[in-house]
């Protein structure tokens, strides 16, 4: 596998993010970057047109996800929180954090029910995991056995104004969502390719949901805004344009 070519996407599509920033006067740079390699490698390798579906529930961090989806043919607009529209790749309105790992279920008991063929991949934040309908949800996909359903966990540590271990702690993650009888597993470095090429390839215990706990950093890319709370929702202007612009390799 060709990772340089992979970095080099994750870095034209930090890019592309930024400037789409700047344009729309949006934010959530943070959560928005600290999930790009995740995403690329599942656009390029995991999801089938037509087969496999992504919810992304923590939609804050949308751009990104958008800016994808526009590559490949779709007719999707710029924002935050995005509502349904399947035909163009986006597969359930979300904003509320919590809501879209019990969508994603839903869809995955549906398809074994069934019998239908597809993954379904929600991505979801570390904030979520502080909701108990995420809890919850866990239970019933591990109640119905949905090996068809795969959360990935953007564990950046940073909330919309705090750390994660000073807001809500998360302590021991993996072992709690082991206990609720889920495969699950830590990749170290949520920004390598390599570890989530591994990852991928890793073959889980049948008859269980997948979770893939990813350890990354909030604003990666951008020395200055890495984890920085204030960066979770924070518009660009000033300095701070001219700081991202040389970083990133933007004229």
């Amino acid at each position: 596998m060709n990772f340089k070519s992979l970095e080099l996407k994750a870095r034209n599509l930090r890019q592309k993010t930024f400037l789409a920033f700047i344009e729309k006067g949006e934010a959530h740079l943070g959560g928005s970057f600290s999930m790009i390699e995740i995403l690329i490698y599942l656009y390029t390798f995991k999801i089938r047109k037509n087969i496999d579906k992504f919810i992304l529930s923590k939609a804050h961090a949308s751009f990104p996800l958008c800016i994808l989806l526009k590559e490949r043919g779709y007719k999707v607009s710029l924002k935050t929180h995005l509502e349904i529209d399947e035909k163009n790749g986006i597969n359930c309105t979300t904003g509320s954090l919590g809501h879209g790992l019990p969508i994603a279920t839903g869809m995955a008991f549906a398809r074994k029910k069934n019998k239908k063929k597809g993954q379904i991949y929600v991505m979801i934040s570390d904030g979520e995991c502080q909701e108990g309908t995420t809890w919850e949800t866990l239970l019933i996909a591990s109640k119905h056995k949905l090996n068809n359903l795969t959360i990935l966990i953007d564990y950046n540590k940073v909330q919309a104004l705090d750390f994660l271990k000073d807001a809500l702690p998360l302590n021991n993650l993996k072992k709690k969502i082991e206990s609720f009888n889920c495969n699950c597993v830590e990749v170290k470095n949520g920004h390598s390719f390599k570890a989530i090429d591994k990852v991928f390839k890793k073959k889980f215990q049948k008859n269980k949901p997948s979770v893939i706990i990813f350890n990354t950093i909030k604003g990666k890319g951008i020395k200055k805004f890495e984890n920085d709370p204030a960066w979770h929702a924070k518009k660009l202007s000033g300095d701070n344009i001219k700081i991202g612009k040389k970083i990133l390799g933007i004229d």
